[in-house]
């Protein structure tokens, strides 16, 4: 019910559409339940062998055309209401639902699959989309068909309808034992679905990886694994939710055996006409069949409102803390940075960062080295607000980062990582990531910086190339030199550079460290590295193991000191 009132929370911005189709739908139920009517008159102008009033016959039939037609066009109409009604709830919830995944913290999307993500968002969604389609077609002309047919009945012949009313709830019944064991059925089965979209985006993302180790085999089992679970969670939820349409069909046709038995009875009494009954049968029929419809769509709203769940879980995930309602603007930003005794750890139960003091002055270089797991990348994501740290501060020009938008800070900092990123679109488009107000020529320049320039006119368009998701046929070292050329386009007072150049060859790695140079002059600049040899001109040089920093100061300093660094340094150029 919950997953439900959800739903119609979201309809209730259509209710002018809603409207409508409750309109069409009566209108179309009203005359579908006047067609009898007709029907019964017809058959009571055909008295017996030679006398039928033909006259009567041609009017009435002409009638029931009309009538027909203009049902017909309302259903029509109904439809396409509905349609849109649908449709437009569905844009809503996907709208809400990528609103959401804007605002989630990291440690949401660290920890779980992005396949399972997408799957929420696009298959679950359209899932819902067909049971909700099919719940607001049927279910508003169902409702009123039976309501409709009652009164007709009742009008009629009250004793009849009667039998009809009292054998009515053994049909519903029927109908919810069957769809409150099919729900959670469903539920697994958009588990399942899930859990396959994450591995085939996993292995769509890696297959570079996966050919190169010969992982073929094994992966090609645990999809087996995985596709057999969906293929039985969905059979065995298809197998229950389908036993309710035959189940209400044999009660319906129960309710029209009584009904036509018990008719035949009045008739031969003589207090019904032929014609009556044969109008009382036809809205039993009427009466009867939106039970099976709405059956049916019980069970479309069983998959549909397990999809929903699953959306709107996500969808009420905790979002990341918003910004500080009264954030001070970060103007006239120079670049002096402290971090006072942080402590942060991904993984809660085991310690990364604890008691980091750091002082940083603007125009400052400094290096961070130590082994992988060290906590290196952990400060950027620190420094970026991509994490908060669980204790301590980080500041800004003084001001907490905390107490900043993310949007000021992180516009005053300037990033190239090791992982490059590049989406559909042309080369040009891909420096300037939709920024406006850049020339070509300075795009240009910033290209010829980055020693990016080169190879950018071999490509057939040149700057105006076209190039596919996360670059397509390009090499990672032209992906990392178009990354690089951002920076270059528009330099901000604060660098971040995490293994900028690693995978560049040494000749144009050290002509952009010479581009680097320049850039960095004046600017503080955080440079994180594994190739000692591209720090050596670092104004400071931060070691860290375990999370700590243990030892720091200018690359001469650490070498004549005979540190750790100056084992790491020595471990690169035994030779």
């Amino acid at each position: 019910m919950s997953e439900l009132k959800r739903v119609l929370k979201y309809a209730s911005a259509y209710r002018v559409l809603i409207f409508f189709s409750i309109t069409f739908a009566v209108i179309s139920a009203i005359l579908a339940l006047y067609a009898p009517i007709i029907a019964g008159n017809v058959v009571d102008c055909i008295i017996g062998i030679g006398d039928v009033d033909f006259v009567k016959v041609k009017a009435l039939l002409i009638r029931m055309g009309i009538v027909v037609l203009v049902s017909a066009l309302c259903q029509w109409f109904m439809y396409g209401v509905n349609n849109r009604i649908t449709f437009g709830v569905v844009r809503d919830v996907r709208n809400d639902a990528f609103d959401k995944m804007q605002i989630l913290p990291f440690e949401y999307l660290d920890s779980h699959p992005q396949g399972g993500v997408v799957s929420k968002i696009i298959t679950d969604v359209d899932q819902f989309a067909d049971g909700l389609l099919m719940g607001f077609t049927q279910l508003f002309t169902g409702i009123v068909t039976i309501l409709g047919t009652l009164v007709f009945m009742f009008y009629l012949q009250w004793k009849i309808a009667l039998i009809v009313v009292l054998l009515t709830p053994v049909s519903l019944f029927v109908a919810r034992f069957i769809a409150s064991r099919s729900y959670s059925l469903f539920r697994e089965q958009s588990v399942a679905r899930a859990d396959q979209t994450a591995l085939i985006d996993e292995m769509i993302g890696n297959l570079k990886v996966v050919k190169a180790f010969g992982h073929e085999d094994e992966n090609q089992v645990t999809f087996d694994e995985i596709n057999e679970k969906l293929a039985n969670t969905s059979l065995r939820a298809t197998f229950f939710s389908s036993l309710t349409n035959p189940s209400t069909r044999v009660v319906n046709n129960t309710v029209y055996a009584f009904v036509a038995l018990f008719g035949a009875f009045v008739c031969v009494s003589g207090n019904m006409s032929v014609g009556e009954l044969t109008i009382f049968l036809s809205y039993a029929t009427q009466y009867t069949k939106p039970f099976n419809e709405i059956s049916g769509v019980v069970t479309e709203l069983q998959n549909a409102l397990a999809c929903a769940k699953r959306v709107f879980e996500f969808i009420d995930e905790e979002p990341q803390i918003p910004d500080y309602d009264k954030a001070p603007s970060l103007e006239n930003v120079k670049g002096n940075i402290e971090l006072k005794d942080v402590e942060f750890s991904y993984d809660k139960e085991r310690e990364l960062i604890k008691n980091l003091t750091l002082s940083v002055k603007e125009g400052q270089r400094v290096a961070i080295v130590g082994p992988t797991g060290s906590g290196k990348t952990t400060i950027i994501n620190l420094l970026m607000r991509f994490y908060d740290v669980d204790k301590g501060s980080i500041s800004v020009e003084g001001n907490d980062i905390r107490k900043l938008k993310r949007a000021d800070l992180r516009e005053n900092f300037g990033m190239v990582l090791q992982e490059t990123w590049l989406r559909q679109g042309t080369i040009k488009e891909n420096i300037t990531l939709g920024r406006s107000g850049f020339t070509d020529e300075e795009i240009i320049e910033a290209a010829k910086k980055s020693h990016a320039h080169s190879f950018i006119k071999k490509l057939p368009e040149g700057y105006d190339t076209v190039i596919s998701e996360d670059g397509g046929m390009l090499s990672q070292g032209q992906k990392q030199l178009l990354c690089i050329t951002r920076i270059m386009l528009h330099v901000p007072p604060m660098l971040i550079l995490d293994e900028a150049t690693s995978s560049i060859d040494t000749r144009t790695e050290m002509r952009i460290q010479r581009a680097f140079q320049k850039m960095m002059t004046g600017r503080t600049s955080f440079i994180v590295a594994h190739r000692l040899s591209t720090i050596k001109e670092a104004d400071r040089i931060l070691v860290m193991k375990d999370g700590h920093i243990i030892e720091q100061g200018d690359h001469k300093s650490l070498i004549s000191a005979g540190g750790f660094y100056s084992q790491l340094y020595k471990s690169q150029f035994e030779q």
